[in-house]
């Protein structure tokens, strides 16, 4: 068993309440989680995600054939991924965004900002 001093013992918990703080501030200056949203077999998977305002989704292309994630509503366009290719965009207001790939119109996807 190893012995620890006071002093010691003082100085690991400081650290660990400076990382929490710094984690709390980090959230609170809006950066948010990540989410994915993977682009095969002509879909978009998954098809609905429900995400967080701040957050950001990463589109990406796994498929052979070019996609883009095209909001019907024209307020986002990651234009054209081919296979390998990612785009990444933050959402900053809650809504629903409907979205289909405009290269092939019969995929479509919704995101849920809550």
């Amino acid at each position: 068993m190893t012995k620890i001093s006071r002093r010691q013992f003082g100085q690991i918990a400081l650290t660990g309440l400076a990382s929490v703080a710094a984690a709390s501030a980090a959230n609170a200056a809006g950066h948010g989680a990540t989410h994915n949203v993977t682009i095969k077999g002509m879909a978009f998977e998954p098809a609905v995600l429900t995400i967080t305002p701040g957050d950001t989704v990463v589109f990406t292309n796994e498929d052979g054939a070019p996609h883009t994630a095209t909001s019907t509503s024209g307020a986002f366009d990651t234009g054209r991924l081919n296979r390998g290719q990612q785009a990444a965009l933050s959402f900053g207001e809650a809504g629903t965004y409907d979205y289909f790939c405009e290269v092939h119109p019969r995929m479509t996807g919704q995101i849920i900002v809550e």
